[in-house]
């Protein structure tokens, strides 16, 4: 039985411990804060519930395989998942709004077709087909597998680009915007597709072109939600994991991991204390305090992504009055001009223009009472530090630019508040201790290997990475993921391929 230190108790760390306990070793989880859940919290003010992380659950299978994995239990027995129809409504500049149904392709070519004219739905059809292709090209490599020697090959994109006559020389797309304006040839599909992009924090102007995996994920595998907000997901995995009997320090800050002899062999903490281990996953963003004195985050090239990685402002509301029947549970209310949104975000600057995010979920458990709604608007923002965040004017300004905004989604909005409720990456840094408050993205293929995550093997024996900035990166399933990966290469070796 060997002894495992899980620094953090995100999901993907928590995947990772549950999955170990079920091959007989003994798991202790540090986390720093007082509970569970890393991205997934949760914010309670007067009987309204919010979440203050993701909002909706995509690609539900990488969940459901940890359940059927570590115990008897399914997903569906111990959390309660519904999908959520339509999947998203999206609200453009010119005043143009279409609902897109939940996991139909058809259903998605037929909206289009009758909000945005003739033609829209063929060419996002097309676009997603291509997208299925750098699916099918990239899905083992990118996300089944531990981040392998020869890396480099997902340098190279896997999205079959459409050819294009272009300054009398033929070009392919590369970027995320290139497919909107050479592919989708429409402004709304171009601000429909950089929306995707940019609510995984990246840029649509650099992002590779094989983020159009994105999209593709989401349209195909559907969007679900968890009844009683997303933090249940959370408290179902911690459940599962001490259902496996590991243990969980809270309160319990590392702040080194221990080497002996040349190999990782437990974590100090602070005051401190030594907690021998005989392997140690790192489920938290690495820095080089961890291990001094050495470089171990990644294979060669690939390394830790800097401060530029943008977080999340969120506005948590308290509102008098029902919830209609016929709302949407997500609405996206995009910008009236992208291009200055994104200069903003990715510059360190507070954008004029956000594209705003409403979640209005039909939850009774997060109202008190059929009289009342909660409602959560968010926007992508630069991270804490290129904006002081903790200030308050900064704070209460953006707050009332996302409310502004969110009225189209929510007639009368403003008169409705109750109470507001501001998180911005300061909040989301002090919580997590990621650098800036920032949120990581998913890994991508392409662009010479500059968004790829360090791999779950590090540089030294008996030390691990998992969580959303490790391989294959952030959101919820892609950081399940990485808790697969590293238990596989715990329980099987190094040469532990992905499963089969």
């Amino acid at each position: 039985m060997a002894r495992i230190a899980v620094i953090g108790a995100g999901t993907g760390a928590m995947a990772a411990a549950a999955r170990l306990a079920v091959a007989g070793d003994k798991v202790t989880v540090y986390e720093r804060s007082a509970s569970y859940g890393g991205s997934l919290g949760r914010h309670e003010h007067e009987g309204f519930v919010f979440d203050t992380g993701p909002g909706l659950l995509h690609l539900p299978a990488v969940q459901r395989d940890l359940f059927v994995k570590t115990g008897k239990e399914s997903l569906e027995q111990c959390v309660t998942l519904t999908q959520v129809d339509p999947a998203s409504r999206h609200l453009f500049a010119d005043g143009t709004a279409v609902s897109l149904p939940n996991a139909s392709r058809a259903g998605v070519a037929s909206a289009l077709d009758a909000a945005l004219g003739a033609g829209a739905g063929e060419r996002w059809t097309g676009f997603l087909e291509r997208a299925r292709d750098a699916w099918d090209r990239s899905r083992r490599p990118l996300l089944e597998e531990p981040l392998r020697a020869d890396h480099q090959v997902l340098g190279r994109d896997p999205y079959p680009a459409l050819r294009q006559r272009r300054l009398l020389r033929t070009r392919q797309a590369a970027t995320v915007a290139e497919i909107g304006a050479w592919e989708l040839a429409d402004t709304r599909l171009a601000a429909l597709l950089d929306g995707y992009a940019l609510a995984y924090g990246l840029d649509p102007r650099t992002a590779p072109a094989s983020a159009a995996l994105l999209p593709y994920m989401e349209q195909t595998f559907g969007s679900w939600y968890v009844m009683g907000g997303m933090r249940e997901l959370a408290r179902a995995v911690y459940e599962r994991c001490v259902a496996r009997r590991v243990e969980f320090a809270f309160g319990a800050e590392v702040v080194r991991v221990v080497e002996k002899d040349g190999r990782a062999a437990g974590v100090e903490l602070t005051g401190g204390e030594v907690a021998e281990a005989d392997r140690v996953v790192l489920g938290v963003r690495p820095h080089a305090d961890l291990v001094p004195g050495q470089q171990v985050w990644g294979a060669d090239d690939v390394t830790v992504r800097g401060g530029s990685v943008p977080g999340r402002f969120t506005v948590l509301l308290s509102l008098r009055g029902g919830r209609e029947a016929d709302a949407v549970h997500r609405t996206v209310v995009h910008s009236a001009d992208g291009a200055a949104e994104q200069e903003a975000v990715f510059g360190g600057r507070v954008a004029a223009h956000p594209t705003v995010t409403v979640l209005r979920p039909d939850d009774p458990a997060t109202r008190p009472d059929g009289a009342h709604e909660a409602v959560t608007l968010s926007a992508v923002v630069a991270p804490q530090g290129p904006v002081e965040w903790t200030d308050p004017e900064v704070r209460r300004r953006f707050a009332d630019v996302l409310v502004e905004r969110a009225e189209a989604a929510v007639p009368g909005l403003r008169e409705r508040i109750l109470h507001t409720e501001v998180r911005t990456p300061a909040e989301t840094e002090a919580e997590t201790g990621a650098e800036g408050g920032a949120v990581p993205p998913p890994a991508l293929a392409g662009a010479q290997g500059a968004y790829l995550h360090p791999g779950n093997l590090t540089r030294l024996p008996g030390l691990y990475l998992a969580g959303g900035w490790s391989h294959p990166g952030g959101g919820l399933a892609h950081a399940g993921m990485s808790g697969t990966l590293v238990a596989g290469l715990v329980v099987e070796g190094d040469g532990f391929r992905g499963s089969r």
